[in-house]
Formats: structure tokens, sequence, C-alpha cells
């Protein structure tokens, strides 16, 4: 089965420039301290929003902060978030209701690749806890928020949602019966695009106004390949990185776009168009044909209530209040 494209943005060459004035508008972005997220928040930071960077490491945080200070005009946060410990999410959860009325733009950003097999604090296979069941979590716990200012879930995926199984594994979820560093780490990705998916028509469905939109960066040089392979994929990735992957804030434009771009759309996949879309002009990209499965998106979604003990219901309860 090829490739698809879903939606059409009717821009083939986004840029940043065509961002409006952000001034008021709240981003909530996790790992925004490096890479992609840092670079996210810089742009939307530039244009006057208000960013709050979501972190495991409250040193790296306070880093991007500074970092960030001086070259934005809007406010810049930082809250203490550890995905692969559900205790931590709800603890940043709680905490960050504190700080804000409404969230226009809760990015889905942090990630973690090819790692050995490890677990996370609850249990989970790391991969898949980390990237796709913390922000599940977390996106369960602040959805409201969003919905109030009428805003955007965005998930970012990755190409290689392509690779692997061709389907969710529900019969090996945790990866435990064949660990494969590349196989968990292309089904975490998998989840995040059948995520955002499941998440966008379950919220039109409610009535709600905010909306989810996918993304995903292309191949982009960033901390992911020298914090999570270890061994010859480490290798591998420092000659390709230098040869290959284009800048963090070029890998950022697809996020941005999602987030808050006037042009976006809702329920659908951003990202580089070129070389298998691996860099190159940012617009529509092509989603695999298994990842458009909507029996398998709904079953993840319950699974994953299932997993982390929660029932997410929506209702059309106050869905018209939220603010454009």
């Amino acid at each position: 089965m090829s490739d698809k494209i879903i939606s059409s943005l009717g821009v083939k060459d986004w840029k940043e420039t065509r961002l409006p004035d952000l001034t008021g508008k709240t981003y909530v972005i996790t790992g925004g301290n490096s890479g992609i997220g840092f670079e996210a928040a810089r742009m939307l930071g530039a244009k006057g929003g208000r960013v709050i960077l979501a972190c495991r490491s409250l040193d790296k945080a306070e880093q991007a902060r500074a970092q960030l200070t001086g070259n934005v005009t809007g406010r810049v946060d930082i809250v203490r978030l550890d995905l692969s410990d559900t205790a931590s999410i709800r603890e940043a959860a709680s905490e960050l209701r504190d700080m804000v009325d409404g969230i226009d733009g809760l990015i889905n950003n942090a990630g973690i690749m090819q790692t050995p097999q490890l677990t996370t604090k609850d249990g989970f296979e790391l991969q898949f806890g980390t990237n796709h069941l913390g922000h599940f979590l977390w996106t369960h716990l602040l959805i409201d928020l969003v919905e109030k200012a009428a805003g955007r879930v965005v998930a970012v995926s990755s190409i290689a949602h392509k690779y692997g199984k061709k389907t969710i594994d529900f019969d090996d979820l945790m990866h435990e019966k064949a660990y494969s560093a590349n196989t968990a780490y292309f089904q975490s990705k998998l989840a995040n695009l059948m995520f955002a998916f499941e998440l966008d028509r379950r919220l039109k469905a409610a009535g709600s106004n905010a909306i989810a939109i996918a993304c995903h960066p292309g191949y982009s040089a960033t901390n992911l390949q020298s914090t999570g392979p270890k061994g010859i994929l480490k290798l591998i990735y420092k000659p390709m990185n230098a040869l290959l992957a284009q800048p963090s804030h070029k890998g950022a434009l697809p996020t941005v776009l999602a987030a808050a771009g006037t042009e976006a759309k809702r329920g659908a996949y951003y990202g580089p168009t070129s070389w298998g879309d691996a860099n190159g002009p940012v617009s529509d990209t092509k989603v695999a044909q298994h990842a458009l499965d909507e029996l398998v998106q709904a079953r993840l979604w319950e699974e994953s209530e299932k997993l982390l003990g929660i029932n997410w219901e929506f209702t059309a309860k106050d869905r018209n209040e939220g603010v454009a």
C-alpha cells in the first residue's frame, strides 16, 4: 500500500515568516530545552507567544530559558516533567494548571529513540511508555485547558512510523517477547501519529473547539541520535548527521506550523517533502496507509486508557466557551 497525502495546506514551502502576532497566546512544549522543541519555542516566542518548557531536567530548562531570554518577546516559563513517570506527569499538569488559564498549543515534542531494553517507573517499555503513553496521559490531564483557548494539540511523529511492523502489535505492546530498539521506536512514533488522528476525530465528534494536528521534523540533527542509540547505531549516526541531517531550526518548522500557522488544518500531517520526506520544503507530507486504520487507532486509544488506568470521555459541556 502506498503512502498518502491526507490534507491540503495550500502552501508548498511554509516558513516561520508566515506566523501571525502571537501576543497573548500560550504554548506548552515538552522537551523544549533542546533541538526541535527549543527552536519551536524560539520561533513562537519571537512572535510574542508565551512559551512554557516542560522538561525532565530543570537545570537544562533554565539554561534554555536563559538562551531564549533576550531573543524572544514572549514570556518563558518552565515546569519539570518526566514523561517516563506518571506521578511526575500528574504533578507537572497540576503545577501547569496553576500557571495558565488556557493553552493555545500543547506541543507533544519530547521523545527518546532506539534505547536499550528498559522500562519506565511504571513498568512500561521505555520508548512506548515515554513517547506515547506519557503524552497520552499529559494530554488527557490538560485537554480542557486547550479547549478553553480553542487551541491545538500537536503530536510530533516521525517518518519512522512507516517502518517496522505495519500496525500496532497489541499482542506485545511492551516488546517483552522480542525486543528490538528499532521496532520499539517505530511503534512508538506510529502510536504518536495514530493518537493525533484519533484525538482529533473524538474532539470533532464531541463538538469541541480544540483540534489535533500531527507533524514530523524529517531527518534533523538533534540530541535524539546521541542520547538514545547505543553501540553501532550511535556510531552510524555521527557521520550520517554530518552528511544528511538538516539543522534543528528547519526540523522545527512543521511543529510551528501545526501549533500556530494560520493555514494549518485539523487532522493534518505536516513535514518536509523532499528526499523521502527527510528534508526540503514544509507542507502536507505523506502518511503510511497503515497509520490511517481507524479501527487500530480506536483500539490503541482503549488500550492506552487501560494501561494508564484512566477513562477519557468527552462531553458537550462548555464546548463553545473557548476563546478564539
